[in-house]
């Protein structure tokens, strides 16, 4: 979320002066269910979205093309807080400030400095915060009603590394551009020809040097074609399902046929991608006594148990020994306290602090986690290559996310053919 709401900070803070000569004229522009959008709003969404375009130097499509772009992210905006309306979904005012404030941190600026620039761009802290707060909404929507409705089976997880694991230590991100001509649920096989076909044509277009921003722009139903239809970099396990395959074999600046899925013919551009690292961390085999506190155990008496042990075990006496008959960890005690080889991550912030203190064949002081207090032994370090084991660890978070976005794309699409919208652009 945060980068969403910085990118949503920068834009509107740092306006050109083209926002300053919007006219508030507010006349109906389109209708949606039971909301408007009016054209004082319109204007100033465009005018943040010239501006934004203008800082990548983007070339800008007729007014009118471009126009038409803003007001469909609008509509689809109007629809989804009403979703969110009618699901009771609300961001309360603590949480919006703590957004907000970290907005500012993330900025280097304090909240009444972020404020300050704000205003001098012409842009109403209160209106700002709401702002904040629609896009967080939209978020909240998104993960409830669509990521319930995401499984992934340990099969799909297989599936996924076995397909991409012997290309990700070649080509481990990618920079795309993308084109959307979509096609509506149920379409015709006159509109799926007639879709195929502008496809075709935008292919040839663009093989024939037109530039990709400027089609994106004028001619993409994508979710960032206001951006010039730019994905951005994205690591090989998250890219769409079907623009895997093509990705792995197309050279720098190629440009796709139309690839069919559900939402429409896509059109990708590879612009450049990025070679697979190594996953090398370090590993520590460790061992463990543990005794609770609770209100038999004081915090005082187990730490003065585990002092006694300690100068048993630098006496000589048998740390496994030891950890099964004191440790009130079972499944370790068992094992004489033996926790395997561990990577970072897998144990409390707490307790890896301590252990990454000690050198091998020693053991800690007493030290407090959240389970009780414990006795630690680091038994060996090792350098371990875990690049599949974290392809693996990752596969599922970016099965996740490839079929939340999938997913959000026709849940957008539903809003919208259901809604009653009455464009009235033409009226102006």
């Amino acid at each position: 979320m945060g980068a969403m709401l910085l990118g949503l900070a920068l834009f509107s803070v740092f306006q050109t002066p083209f926002a300053a000569q919007v006219e508030a004229v507010d006349r109906i522009v389109a209708v949606v269910d039971d909301d408007v959008v009016v054209k004082s709003e319109l204007e100033r969404e465009f005018a943040t979205i010239v501006s934004q375009l203008r800082q990548q130097t983007t070339k800008l499509p007729p007014r009118n093309v471009l126009e038409r772009q803003v007001l469909e992210r609008l509509i689809l905006k109007k629809l989804q807080l009403a979703a969110a309306e009618r699901a009771g979904i609300t961001i309360g005012e603590d949480l919006l400030a703590q957004t907000v404030g970290n907005i500012a941190r993330n900025n280097d600026l304090t909240l009444r400095e972020f404020r300050q620039v704000l205003e001098q761009g012409g842009i109403s802290f209160a209106s700002y915060r709401e702002g904040v707060r629609n896009e967080m909404i939209i978020r909240r929507l998104r993960e409830q009603e669509i990521r319930r409705r995401i499984r992934i089976t340990d099969q799909e997880v297989a599936a996924f590394i076995a397909r991409l694991g012997s290309t990700l230590s070649e080509r481990s991100a990618y920079r795309l551009f993308h084109i959307l001509i979509s096609t509506p649920e149920g379409a015709s096989a006159e509109q799926l020809g007639s879709a195929r076909n502008k496809a075709a044509g935008l292919v040839q277009q663009l093989r024939s040097g037109n530039d990709f921003r400027t089609l994106a722009l004028t001619e993409s139903d994508g979710r960032q074609a206001l951006e010039g239809g730019d994905l951005g970099w994205r690591p090989a396990n998250q890219l769409p399902t079907l623009f895997v395959d093509r990705v792995q074999t197309m050279e720098k600046g190629e440009i796709s046929d139309p690839i069919r899925t559900p939402s429409g013919y896509h059109i990708i551009k590879l612009e450049d991608y990025k070679g697979g690292d190594r996953h090398i961390i370090e590993q520590s085999h460790v061992r463990h006594i543990l005794i609770n506190t609770n209100e038999i155990t004081s915090d005082q008496n187990a730490r003065i148990r585990l002092e006694q042990l300690k100068q048993r075990i630098d006496g000589g006496d048998d740390f496994a020994a030891l950890a099964r008959s004191h440790s009130d960890d079972k499944s370790s005690a068992i094992k004489g306290g033996d926790l395997g080889w561990t990577s970072p991550g897998d144990l409390l912030p707490r307790f890896e602090e301590e252990i990454n203190k000690l050198p091998p064949k020693q053991v800690s002081e007493p030290f407090r986690t959240e389970f009780g207090w414990h006795l630690a032994e680091v038994l060996d370090r090792r350098q371990h290559d875990s690049t599949r084991e974290v392809q693996k660890a990752e596969a599922r978070k970016a099965i996740q996310k490839r079929k939340m976005s999938e997913e959000t794309e026709l849940y957008l699409r539903r809003l919208r053919d259901e809604a009653y919208v009455d464009i009235r652009l033409e009226d102006l």
